[in-house]
């Protein structure tokens, strides 16, 4: 189990990719903008400004869900239940968290939950 300068550790972490990600959001909403304001003058423009839109909505998308996993696991460092797997509430390894600070699954319960995904 993580302890406490572990776990404000990785709450730093957390944080700081927090506002990473929500600059990087904000900075994809504004492209896609200026993307739809711009003039098509023929097809291929059209196309383009598409695929450009397209990508950068699927890349926000991402990172909204990694947004949302982010928000999870400072409230469970809030709530005192950081580091504990949600499926069998053992704590999950301070590697694993390290890897992937929003890690809400220890390693063998995360690929139970991905095989019945």
């Amino acid at each position: 189990m993580a302890n406490t300068k572990q776990i404000e550790e990785l709450k730093n972490i957390l944080l700081e990719r927090k506002d990473k990600i929500t600059k990087n959001i904000q900075g994809s909403r504004d492209s896609i903008d200026s993307l739809k304001d711009s003039e098509c003058k023929d097809d291929y423009d059209y196309a383009e400004v598409s695929s450009d839109s397209f990508k950068e909505g699927i890349i926000a998308n991402q990172q909204i869900t990694e947004l949302k996993e982010i928000e999870d696991a400072l409230k469970r460092i809030e709530k005192g239940t950081y580091g504990i797997c949600e499926m069998c509430d053992e704590s999950i390894a301070i590697g694993r968290l390290r890897a992937k600070p929003f890690a809400k699954f220890c390693t063998p319960c995360r690929e139970i939950y991905e095989v019945e995904q």
